[in-house]
């Protein structure tokens, strides 16, 4: 049971210790000290894959997910943001796995929130601290056995080191590593040299500083009836989501067009179709797409898998590629997509009456997404509709990464030499010796066969200087 409780312990000190929080916004209002659904379960997922006493195959990101919503449940962190109002006269809130869910702890301290505690132990005998740990520590066990994540444990076995030992640097270039490795394993790329320097270049942050302050009241006054209406409006939300990307002149001219009143269906309807003209004018005007075209390989690998029908490693691969691409342009596509998507679902507002919602929406959005000459115009729409339609998983970390990076930094942790196992092999390793000596035999065949052909009669001698 200790050691249940122990596992329960590293969990949430991985949690403090790897999450991103930072400021974020969504639906016009700011958070301070938050991080996303999704990264907290990618952290979750990490460690558990490094403790000795977790079988990688047992785990799940499903998995991962429940251990989230014990944590929540037991107050070691609360959902933030509307998601808090919508769920506050309920009895439990559910977790969400996404990118677009915010949570905050509870306490700032490291100390976990352990289900039983209670400030009178203070007043307990030894033998009752005893008793009332191990109770403590059973019902630990229980949860964790609960929720499928916690193996039969063995005596005398240890987590592993928290990974927080290495620096951030090094676990940046280890995910960043792995993530090629096994991106190469799915497609084939000729040339590195875009994929490292072009893929991962950022673009000026327009989001997210701390002296950033959106300070257009006038458009916060007309938007709040959006944020008060009886029913909310996820096409809105949407479409306002990827208004906080946007240049201070957009925002003024939307909340110019806004209409007086939002009581009337007429009036959403209206106010729908000027935030729908204002994205399609902001990105329209773009010079550059959201996806780098220098990352054509990339994209053509990943739209032959499409073509192929390997949708599961399509979607692995777009998953790997996404997190090549620096955090505020990963950000802002994914807002994009999400818009796109729930702006294309023919059930909604009709963009225009000719032809279907998802029609307008690919022949419109595609170059806003991936622009390449090289590429035709189907193949294009062919990954844009893609994207559009796995909007919702493309931005979670794929199973197999996190055990990769996982291994190889408890290898950097335990000392030993990371290279050895990667967890697949495209070649056999030699010794140095052995490369020397098949050296010398290469060149010594080569030069055996530039003799032959030399000594050969039949061939003229302009066909052996082409062979040659």
């Amino acid at each position: 049971p200790f050691q249940a409780t122990q596992l329960w312990n590293s969990i949430i000190h991985a949690l403090h210790s790897q999450v991103e929080i930072k400021r974020r916004r969504q639906h016009l209002k700011t958070y301070k000290n938050c991080f996303t659904g999704s990264n907290a379960v990618d952290v979750v997922l990490s460690h558990l894959m490094q403790s000795m006493y977790l079988s990688c195959n047992d785990i799940s990101r499903l998995k991962g997910v429940r251990v989230c919503q014990a944590l929540m449940d037991h107050k070691v962190f609360e959902p933030v943001g509307a998601k808090l109002y919508l769920f506050k006269n309920e009895k439990e809130t559910e977790f969400e796995d996404t990118n677009t869910s915010l949570y905050k702890f509870v306490n700032s301290s490291l100390a976990p929130l352990l289900p039983g505690m209670n400030k009178d132990n203070e007043n307990l005998s030894p033998e009752q601290l005893c008793k009332q740990k191990t109770k403590r520590c059973s019902k630990v066990e229980e949860l964790l056995r609960s929720i499928n994540v916690h193996a039969s444990l063995p005596p005398k076995v240890m987590v592993n080191e928290p990974t927080h030992l290495l620096s951030k640097r090094v676990i940046d270039d280890v995910w960043k590593e792995q993530t090629l490795l096994r991106l190469l394993q799915l497609i084939d790329v000729p040339l590195l040299e875009d994929i490292l320097v072009s893929s991962v270049k950022t673009k000026p942050d327009c989001f997210g500083k701390e002296d950033l302050i959106i300070s257009n009241t006038f458009l916060d006054r007309e938007v709040a009836f959006c944020l008060n209406l009886p029913e909310l409006d996820k096409w809105l939300y949407a479409a306002i989501e990827c208004l906080e990307y946007f240049p201070d002149e957009f925002i003024v001219m939307v909340s110019q067009q806004l209409p007086q009143s939002a009581n009337k269906p007429s009036s959403l309807n209206t106010y729908k179709k000027i935030l729908f003209d204002i994205i399609i004018k902001y990105y329209s005007q773009k010079k550059d797409s959201l996806l780098a075209t220098q990352d054509l390989d990339i994209h053509s690998g990943i739209i032959e898998l499409i073509e192929k029908g390997k949708t599961d490693q399509a979607l692995e691969a777009s998953q790997l590629y996404l997190k090549l691409l620096a955090p505020n342009i990963r950000e802002e596509l994914h807002r994009l997509l999400a818009f796109i998507a729930i702006a294309s679902e023919s059930e909604g507002y009709k963009l225009q009456k000719q032809f279907e919602n998802r029609c307008v929406i690919i022949k419109t959005c595609t170059k806003f997404v991936l622009q390449n000459k090289t590429l035709s115009k189907p193949q294009a729409e062919l990954l844009t509709q893609f994207l559009m339609d796995n909007h919702s998983e493309l931005f979670k970390t794929p199973l197999m990464l996190l055990e990769l990076t996982s291994r190889k930094l408890e290898s950097l942790l335990e000392g030993q030499d990371p290279d050895i196992n990667s967890g697949f092999t495209f070649c056999q390793r030699v010794t140095t010796k052995e490369y020397e000596e098949q050296k010398q035999q290469t060149n010594q065949y080569l030069l055996t066969l530039v003799q032959e052909m030399d000594n050969d009669l039949t061939i003229p001698l302009k066909q052996k200087k082409k062979l040659v």
